[in-house]
């Protein structure tokens, strides 16, 4: 006897919600999405359709048909933490490198990348390896994404 084939719910809908009823966690790159389908933290799989590629961030939420709100919640990952002296030269480097970079008051955070380090290291930063959620900047008018030169 065959057994039916069982969808998954889709998606197309993304609210800001503080009090999802689950949550999924994703990293940076994983948060850059059109359709994909995704389990959230607690087991329920679902699709998601959006009509365009999305970035999400902490407090979206993907609202399922049932009305059940599935939030967004950064991974930790692999990143690189810059401190130093002049923390705006460094991050105008990084900049300038189309890097994205997560901005706080008293440090910077990268994903890890042997050659932005080797530069950093030579201008005088001090660095260390940290595994923490990665919510960089927006783009210039605060939503969007930084791209490569390769887009």
């Amino acid at each position: 006897m065959t057994q039916p084939i069982t969808q998954t719910p889709i998606c197309q809908t993304i609210v800001h919600d503080h009090h999802p009823d689950d949550t999924v966690t994703l990293t940076y790159d994983d948060r850059f999405l059109r359709r994909k389908v995704l389990t959230s933290d607690s087991g329920t799989q679902f699709t998601v359709d959006l009509e365009q590629t999305t970035s999400l961030n902490n407090g979206d939420a993907f609202v399922l048909p049932d009305g059940r709100k599935i939030g967004v919640r950064p991974a930790p990952e692999a990143l690189l933490e810059i401190t130093g002296q002049d923390l705006v030269r460094l991050a105008w480097h990084i900049g300038n490198r189309h890097m994205p970079c997560q901005v706080e008051p008293t440090r910077l955070l990268i994903q890890r990348d042997h050659v932005i380090r080797d530069m950093l290291g030579k201008l005088g930063a001090t660095l260390r390896e940290v595994d923490e959620p990665f919510t960089p900047e927006g783009g210039a008018y605060g939503h969007g994404r930084t791209h490569s030169h390769a887009h």
